[in-house]
């Protein structure tokens, strides 16, 4: 059963999220939050497994504005897939310092995709508001210790 406190941090955290997705949507005009339809066609383009449905937060499109009702995709090379990862601590030197937590989704996906997926990293501190977006080989030369958390789920109670 999850205690009062753990609630109110995961609805903190949907909150900073949700204000970095602002950030990094008003700061690039070729940058879409797909709906889970709009994932599952991407995927299907990109010939990726469905496993990868939430394993990215935002799409970038070549030559594509957001302005535009529709999202046309000529070529799927002009697609680059994006994590989103925010804070509000102070880092003057984004990402420096950051820390954050991720699946092992978003890593095998990162490494599938290459330069073609983009971890963005989002201070949302007053003093210094930033945006840094960052390849997986540009991530993994700057992490500093990473260690796995699993989560597990066991199966629910049998209906007799």
């Amino acid at each position: 059963m999850a205690r009062a406190h753990s609630f109110v941090i995961t609805l903190a955290n949907n909150k900073t999220e949700s204000e970095g997705l602002e950030i990094v949507l008003a700061a690039s005009r070729d940058l879409f939050v797909p709906d889970k339809h709009g994932r599952k066609e991407l995927l299907k383009l990109l010939d990726l497994d469905k496993k990868f449905l939430r394993a990215f937060d935002l799409v970038r499109v070549a030559g594509a504005n957001a302005d535009s009702n529709t999202l046309p995709i000529s070529d799927p090379k002009d697609i680059t897939l994006i994590e989103l990862k925010t804070t509000k601590k102070r880092l003057p030197n984004n990402p420096h310092g950051f820390f954050f937590g991720a699946t092992e989704n978003e890593f095998n996906l990162a490494r599938l995709m290459g330069v073609r997926f983009n971890f963005a990293f989002v201070c949302l501190h007053p003093d210094c508001p930033s945006v840094k977006f960052l390849t997986f080989d540009e991530l993994q030369s700057l992490i500093q210790q990473q260690r796995t958390q699993f989560q597990v789920s066991l199966r629910r109670q049998p209906q007799v």
